[in-house]
């Protein structure tokens, strides 16, 4: 198949970020596959961040159109959408002239719609959308997006985007359902999650000895890390509130964040204001995919956090997987399909969302029980193995690009 894949930030594995479109595509290459990746410079390492005009290149193997439009989490609304909407327009001209079997566009942003159905139309070629993220529901929730007249344009192109593609790919359950409620077949609707890169994060556990050593960790010393955005959503500074509470209940206890993003410096700043900076608390600047799974290996537990918003349940974060697939412990603050896959197997804790000092005591309480914590440990990777292997969502994936296409035929 000649397959044109959609995606505004592609993260190679040598940058930092989520790294789903790159190993979906190398290995539908690997598979024989024509993969085509349309996406900006936002993601990529600085090396491509200084490209003038649309280039065709090759990054990590795969054959990418790199369309020069910035973004970044440090961007305001505003310009986020207009970001947006000059990568949309400037990607519709070049797929509809690309030629392909087969559009499989990724959001967010919800506009990368726009081009997959220009280049769908034009081609008279299927079009596979995949929903990382029910938008506009979620910049909604959060206060994010106001204005009435953006909220029915959003919504209006999420209606166009599901009913125009002939399949659509959610990565979660609770995500399934949102789609099949705005009135999408449930045949229509396929649940393919993050999954979990064994190959690249189940290495040695002591793999982790040169981080813990440059933090000044004893070799049992818990560990709490962070790895990911800094953005409103991810509501970091609530895991700051937890360490401060922490140095009264566990003050052997050190937290490592990882990532970047608009709330950075407030993170930061929390931090620094409460004394825990390079203390119990080290921030650290990204770092790259390639580099994670050693920072895993030296974690007693790692973490994935959001507000406290209903909407945020139905997330497929990758640092969860990431986590399974580096077998450990991952605490979450938020209720959802994710918690109940901890509850069920007890590969993790769920922590609250709005106590600090609970949240506090309760980790605490999982890292000291070393047995629970070995047990988390197995079971995480094997959630890894049986069920979120990243080679078996990829053959998911490549026997539904079949189907569809033989379909459309």
């Amino acid at each position: 198949m000649r397959i044109l894949y959609l995606y505004q930030y592609f993260v190679p594995v040598q940058g930092h970020g989520m790294t789903r479109a790159y190993e979906f595509a190398r290995r539908l290459i690997a598979m024989g596959h024509d993969v085509k990746m349309v996406t900006s410079a936002g993601y990529l390492p600085e090396a491509y961040k200084s490209l003038t005009e649309t280039t065709e290149i090759e990054i990590s193997g795969i054959p990418c159109i790199v369309i020069p439009v910035p973004y970044s989490n440090y961007m305001s609304f505003p310009q986020r959408i207009r970001s947006f909407i000059r990568f949309a327009l400037i990607a519709s001209w070049r797929c509809m002239r690309h030629p392909a079997d087969i559009v499989y566009a990724s959001s967010a942003p919800l506009t990368i719609a726009i081009p997959a159905i220009a280049a769908s139309r034009w081609q008279r070629i299927p079009f596979v959308f995949e929903v990382r993220d029910l938008w506009p529901e979620l910049p909604i929730a959060i206060g994010a997006l106001r204005n009435p007249l953006l909220k029915r344009a959003a919504r209006a192109l999420e209606w166009l985007a599901y009913h125009a593609a002939r399949h659509v790919v959610a990565l979660s359950p609770g995500q399934a359902e949102g789609v099949i409620k705005r009135g999408i077949d449930t045949n229509r609707v396929t649940v393919i999650p993050n999954s979990a890169d064994v190959d690249l994060f189940d290495v040695p556990d002591g793999s982790g000895a040169p981080v813990r050593e440059q933090l000044g960790l004893t070799p049992d010393q818990p560990l709490i890390v962070y790895t990911g955005t800094f953005g409103l959503m991810n509501n970091i500074s609530y895991l700051v509130e937890i360490a401060v509470a922490m140095r009264s209940i566990a003050p052997d206890m050190r937290f490592l964040l990882i990532g970047a993003g608009g709330e950075f410096e407030k993170v930061m700043q929390t931090a620094r204001d409460h004394g825990v900076l390079d203390d119990t608390v080290f921030i650290w600047e990204p770092r790259p995919k390639t580099e994670i799974p050693a920072i895993l290996s030296a974690a007693t537990v790692a973490t994935s956090l959001f507000l406290p918003v209903k909407e945020m349940w139905n997330n497929s974060a990758n640092k969860f997987f990431d986590a399974l697939a580096a077998g450990r412990p991952i605490a979450i603050n938020y209720c959802g399909w994710q918690a109940e896959i901890l509850e069920a197997t007890g590969a993790g804790i769920v922590i609250p969302d709005q106590d600090a000092t609970q949240a506090a005591h309760d980790l605490a309480a999982f890292v000291h029980d070393a047995e629970r914590v070995q047990a988390a440990r197995e079971a995480a990777r094997e959630l890894a193995y049986s069920r979120f292997h990243r080679d078996t969502m990829t053959a998911q994936l490549e026997q539904l690009l079949r189907r569809v296409v033989t379909e459309g035929h």
